[in-house]
């Protein structure tokens, strides 16, 4: 079982930066893929990075360049740095864990977060 625990979130205005992190509960973090995702009001979830357990990484397009995920598996932490943020990229950001290979899909994480706020202002 593992828990996830995310961070970081708050207010900011457009062209400011944010970083976020997700705690995980367990001596297992390094065996499990992880990735963040983000649900705007009225939205469906969208996912915005993922990171493999070698930390290989993949980005939406919408995000690639402004943000960066990365882990640092002793403090068992997943980040996700957000550099030039829009009034778009308002939207509650889950991080989310799956033992298997990454992907863009929220079915394949079994583990997620309650997600951290993140609004930016025009």
């Amino acid at each position: 079982q593992v828990q996830l625990v995310e961070s970081g979130g708050g207010l900011v205005q457009a062209g400011g930066s944010l970083r976020l992190s997700c705690t995980a509960s367990g001596p297992t973090f390094s065996s499990y893929a992880m990735a963040w995702f983000r649900q705007a009001p009225g939205k469906e979830r969208e996912f915005v990075a993922d990171i493999s357990r070698t930390s290989g990484t993949y980005y939406a397009d919408s995000v690639k360049g402004r943000f960066t995920i990365s882990r640092d598996n002793a403090k068992n932490t997943v980040y996700l740095q957000m550099n030039s943020l829009k009034p778009e990229n308002t939207a509650v950001y889950y991080c989310a864990a799956t033992m298997g290979i990454p992907t863009t899909m929220t079915r394949t994480y079994y583990y997620w977060g309650q997600g951290t706020q993140v609004t930016v202002s025009s």
